[in-house]
């Protein structure tokens, strides 16, 4: 099972579309242009801090709002290895698996790393296996093959050409 460790970004509850990827900057024409205004009514600093290979934490219902698919796709040019939360609004989670990123379900982390104070730590994520994190192992629930493959080769399209022997 693929593993890897990331710093973590800790988010709360209800982070919508709106937070992700805000309407105004909608107007840019690539990802690369909306990517400095990501998160920003909420932490305008935050991506310009964002490294390649961090993992976001966050509560409840993250991707909540509209359906737009630039908010899963600014969070994955952001270099955001996965996002674990408590829940996910269901159109950013197909959204977000269409486009490669990893997202991941744990009802107990969030509460654990916000006790701990612990955004910038390090986790360790084994995919379908666990987390990693402060000496405790916290269990998370497999996705199912054909999600891994979609994630796993760049989105939904990108499987799909490969699946079709087109690339």
């Amino acid at each position: 099972m693929t593993s890897f460790e990331g710093r973590v970004w800790l988010m709360g509850d209800d982070i919508d579309t709106d937070i992700i990827m805000p309407t105004e900057y909608l107007v840019y024409k690539t990802i690369d242009e909306m990517k400095p205004y990501a998160f920003s009514p909420l932490r305008p600093e935050l991506a310009g801090k964002i490294a390649d290979g961090d993992i976001i934490v966050a509560g409840n219902n993250f991707g909540c709002g509209s359906s737009r698919e630039q908010a899963p796709e600014v969070v994955k040019a952001l270099g955001i290895k996965c996002v674990i939360a408590k829940s996910f609004a269901r159109i950013f989670f197909r959204n977000a698996i269409n486009n490669g990123l990893l997202l991941i379900e744990n009802a107990d982390l969030y509460d654990a790393m916000v006790k701990a104070n612990a955004e910038g730590k390090t986790i360790k994520v084994t995919v379908n296996e666990n987390i990693e994190f402060d000496g405790k192992t916290y269990p998370i629930v497999s996705l199912p093959d054909n999600l891994v493959e979609i994630i796993n080769a760049g989105g939904l399209v990108k499987a799909m050409r490969k699946r079709n022997g087109i690339d």
